[in-house]
């Protein structure tokens, strides 16, 4: 009993399964992710134009030579960085379509758990319907041998 009180008071704590990623929590798909978000950013195309800036006019006009003219050390970064950069957009977009793949089921599975909801609904009502369509005509008749009674009352008293 004891254990149990504890254990329900400690259910908050322990981690939730609904929210764990449906696409993997992964540590290195997530950096994919935000790696191929952060290429896609303006910030990133402008760091890099004042980097590559910066590079040819350092080599190329001021004293420090470290990469001459046909800069191949710069074209050397470039093929790493699409190296790995390829790779990893890749991944990114092959997560993205599995969310997206995970959303367009579920909204699937949403619409027809609609439209099963929708045909329960108007059977029910016409089902309903009939009930006071039933009903209705049993006032109806009803009433019809209550007139019927009363005039016959009033005929046979006289009135």
């Amino acid at each position: 009993m004891f254990m149990s009180q504890a254990a329900s008071r400690f259910r908050f704590h322990r981690p939730s399964v609904q929210l764990r990623s449906p696409f993997g929590d992964d540590w290195f798909g997530q950096r994919a992710e935000s790696f191929a978000r952060f290429f896609g950013k303006p910030r990133y195309l402008l760091m890099q134009t004042v980097l590559v800036l910066s590079w040819v006019a350092l080599n190329a006009m001021g004293t420090f030579h470290y990469d001459p003219y046909p800069f191949i050390l710069l074209n050397l970064v470039f093929s790493t960085q699409a190296a790995y950069a390829a790779p990893m957009i890749l991944l990114a977009q092959t997560r993205g379509a599995e969310r997206e793949r995970a959303h367009a089921d579920a909204d699937a599975e949403h619409r027809e758990t609609i439209a099963t909801s929708q045909m329960e609904l108007l059977t029910q009502n016409t089902e309903l319907t009939v009930q006071v369509a039933r009903l209705a005509q049993q006032i109806e008749t009803l009433t019809r041998e209550m007139h019927g009674r009363i005039v016959a009352d009033t005929k046979s008293a006289g009135v």
